[in-house]
């Protein structure tokens, strides 16, 4: 069942002219040539999505984390692959929560790298014994530590929809073999990197989404955000315990209410979910701010 696409507000921005909103981002192109040339304004919203709906609740604060976290990450990355930040002035109606990036050609593939054995993956794991035809080993269980991580690949789906997880050679069948392998190859890489990066300040990184486009030179270029809890699964090292959903920081306050029996809703339903209570609210701030904090200011 398809999910509901709001019709989000757009700031009005001085100097931009708003082109498209996804469910949490909203994209700007100059009105006038700008000096780092062919650039986006890319700005994260406050709007929070669960179950393929864009929630009629915002949670304050959430876009500047996601936009800083990312930062934080690309900076800690361009020895593995090039970002798509560009340097230059944020407009101040946006300040905190925008990048100026470059404008590329976007590769129609979800990039995701997976260390841990959860969410779609545990259930194709549960009914194949495989994660996007890749098989695993016989005995893995909700939260399981995967023997190497692995490239799981999904199509981009439309606001609303659900991405649909492929294999490989799907991917190779879209866009080459050669594109397909750097794409693999990058993701497991950056996967890698961040997995020691948030081991150290004991953090589970379980598994990440990564988007990437080309480049007007022809480069594979990291894109979109990347590494927030928005795109990837954080987990407390020290609750870690494989056979039972773990903690994490993100929006699981936002699904636990959704699926309560308080909220009155049914996920399976074509009726939008209600709005938040202010304590769901909350906590989930809290959590996107616990994970900006234990990653990036350790």
């Amino acid at each position: 069942m398809p999910g509901h696409v709001i019709e989000p507000t757009a700031p009005e921005v001085d100097g931009w002219r708003h082109v498209y909103s996804g469910k949490i981002r909203d994209l700007y192109e100059p009105v006038d040539p700008h000096p780092r040339g062919d650039v986006v304004l890319v700005v994260a919203s406050d709007r929070i999505s669960a179950y393929d709906w864009v929630l009629p609740t915002e949670i304050p604060g959430k876009g500047g984390v996601l936009t800083a976290l990312s930062l934080w990450w690309f900076d800690r990355l361009r020895d593995i692959v090039p970002d798509h930040t560009v340097e230059a002035p944020v407009p101040v109606a946006v300040e905190g929560r925008a990048m100026v990036c470059q404008r590329l050609d976007m590769f129609p593939v979800e990039c995701v790298a997976r260390g841990y054995l959860t969410g779609s993956g545990l259930v194709e794991y549960r009914e194949l014994g495989t994660v996007c035809g890749i098989e695993l080993p016989p005995g893995l269980t909700d939260g399981s530590r995967l023997p190497t991580p692995i490239f799981t690949p999904a199509t981009k789906a439309e606001v609303g929809l659900h991405d649909e997880n492929v294999s490989f050679e799907k991917v190779v069948a879209e866009i080459g073999e050669e594109d397909a392998a750097a794409l693999r190859d990058l993701t497991l890489a950056v996967y890698e990197r961040a997995r020691d990066i948030a081991a150290d300040k004991g953090i589970i990184l379980a598994d990440t989404k990564l988007e990437f486009g080309r480049d007007g030179e022809g480069r594979i270029v990291l894109a979109d955000e990347v590494l927030t809890p928005d795109s990837s699964r954080f987990w407390p090292a020290d609750t870690w315990e494989p056979g039972r959903a773990q903690p994490s920081f993100d929006k699981q306050f936002v699904r636990d209410w959704l699926t309560s029996a308080e909220s009155g809703w049914d996920k399976a339903s074509d009726t939008p979910p209600p709005a938040l209570p202010a304590d769901v609210v909350e906590r989930t701030r809290q959590r996107y701010l616990e994970a900006y904090d234990r990653l990036a200011k350790n």
